[in-house]
């Protein structure tokens, strides 16, 4: 199972957010025991620097920036993808963003984020974290 993840379920495991740490912290579990590969866009790399910067000290939210990526695969955010935001209907830019970097995933099984709402023009399946676990447990477990 392929899953792009939104910034905020980054955001959610690397500044331990309450409740949302728990199910961010299985979904990256999973990426480790079965066959779960984790994407993010590097645009959601360098926004969850600016947001953790203020409540983790620099060194350290380097080395959890660090350790992160050793779960995920990273879809550059280029030239075409700004283009197509900027011309997609979908409603907030950072979000067609998103959107279009998760379309450069073969067999996406969808995108998880915790802001169903703000993707509900994606063309792909969207899962809330709990709704993510569930199908992963199901197939997996």
């Amino acid at each position: 199972m392929f899953f792009f993840l939104d910034t905020n379920i980054i955001v959610d495991l690397l500044q331990k957010r309450v409740p949302h740490f728990d199910l961010a912290s299985e979904i990256f579990n999973f990426s480790t025991k079965e066959n779960i590969v984790l994407f993010a866009s590097s645009h959601s790399i360098a926004t969850v620097h600016y947001i953790c910067k203020k409540n983790i000290k620099e060194a350290e939210l380097r080395e959890l920036i660090n350790e992160v990526l050793n779960f995920l695969k990273i879809i550059p955010v280029d030239e075409e993808i700004l283009r197509k935001s900027i011309k997609s209907n979908h409603k907030d830019f950072e979000d067609a963003i998103q959107i279009f970097c998760a379309h450069q995933i073969k067999n996406l099984t969808g995108i998880i984020t915790r802001n169903i709402k703000d993707f509900s023009t994606s063309e792909i399946p969207v899962f809330a974290p709990d709704e993510a676990l569930n199908l992963i447990q199901k197939k997996y477990l």
